[in-house]
């Protein structure tokens, strides 16, 4: 057996440590372990394809970021061609990449990815592939499993971020409206900013009324607490609003959003008065060694993913169902994106305890 694999979409602390137990997993068991450069780049001639062994992934579980790189612009379906007068157009090259995989010998290849690698592991596994996906996604957006490897990083990242920003707006008296990332699903915003004691926590489930921020942020002045901490995820958009875009994006490449902190940030001083600063933590969050938890998670992604292989269980995935990891169809967890439910009792906890989610 010879098996490939291949990591897409954004980078996630705990990449290279399931790279590490599928390596493992796999030449222990006899088998030839290849990996496919940036995505599936690699296959279609743009990068490489390296052979893994046991010297290529020793001393790496604790390291972030990936060492087969990483891409969110390499959709078979939709690959960007560039053309003479610089634009891109995109291309179908699926036919081309099973082909080579064919040529390259490989048996089955492992896709660690979020929903738009899952997608695509899809509809290469439809087209005669023999793909297990494994779920990735510091936004824990995937739905079918409790969570993915890199969320636990990143809201410790981000409850870290809080922390610091207290002392320096109580300092100063000021508001600081600080953006994490969570396009659709406001996981991060809302676990850090509970985990960090925020005053305001904006999401993409809840729309806000930036009037009801500013009565939270002025009823805390007039208490005598003349700071406050407001966390807002990156697609999250006013009532009556929309989410705030940036640019155009490539050919396969998911829309990108944010700068939401900046305006909120300047909405709250001309409403209130206060001073108010903005920042965004942007890439902080998807850097750095994975937490013990994140480390542990992604083993058991890796090993779980090379016993899917062994038993054939070709277009699943593998997921957290607490306690056990189990293999489900990859169709079953594209069916509908994980978003934070509003009814769940972290938001009731939170709102008990008097954080405000500006509806």
């Amino acid at each position: 057996m010879r098996i490939a694999i291949s990591t897409g979409g954004g980078d996630a602390p705990g990449l290279n440590a399931v790279i590490r137990a599928v390596v493992l997993s796999a030449i222990n068991r006899g088998w030839e372990v290849v990996g496919i450069k940036r995505g599936f780049s690699g296959l279609l001639g743009e990068d490489e394809v390296v052979t893994l062994t046991k010297e290529s992934v020793r001393g790496i579980a604790h390291l972030g970021g990936t060492i087969l790189r990483s891409t969110n612009r390499g959709n078979p379906f939709s690959y960007p061609r560039r053309q003479p007068d610089g634009t891109f157009l995109p291309e179908d090259r699926s036919d081309e990449l099973i082909e080579n995989a064919r040529q390259m010998g490989i048996d089955a290849l492992i896709s660690i990815g979020g929903d738009g690698s899952l997608e695509i592991a899809l509809k290469l596994c439809n087209k005669g592939m023999r793909i297990i996906g494994v779920p990735k996604t510091i936004d824990n957006d995937v739905s079918g499993t409790v969570t993915t490897f890199g969320f636990d990083t990143a809201v410790n990242t981000a409850i870290e971020a809080i922390d610091k920003l207290h002392t320096t707006a109580e300092s100063h008296d000021r508001v600081i409206v600080m953006e994490v990332m969570g396009r659709d699903a406001g996981f991060i915003a809302l676990h850090s900013g509970v985990a960090g004691t925020a005053d305001v926590i904006l999401l993409p489930e809840i729309p806000y009324d930036i009037r009801k921020v500013c009565d939270k942020i002025m009823a805390r002045d007039a208490a005598g607490r003349h700071f406050s901490i407001v966390v807002v995820a990156e697609g999250a958009f006013p009532l009556g609003g929309a989410v705030h875009q940036l640019g155009e994006s490539l050919p396969g490449q998911a829309r990108r959003v944010g700068g939401v902190a900046e305006l909120i940030a300047r909405e709250i001083q001309d409403l209130t008065g206060k001073e108010t600063r903005s920042l965004v933590l942007g890439h902080l969050q998807r850097g750095g060694m994975p937490t013990g938890y994140d480390r542990l998670l992604a083993t058991r992604f890796g090993g779980a993913a090379v016993r899917a292989v062994a038993e054939e269980k070709w277009g699943y995935m593998v997921a957290l169902q607490t306690p056990h990891i189990v293999a489900i169809p990859i169709e079953e967890a594209l069916r509908e994106l994980k978003r934070v439910d509003i009814t769940h009792d972290l938001v009731q906890t939170a709102r008990a305890s008097g954080i405000s989610f500006g509806d």
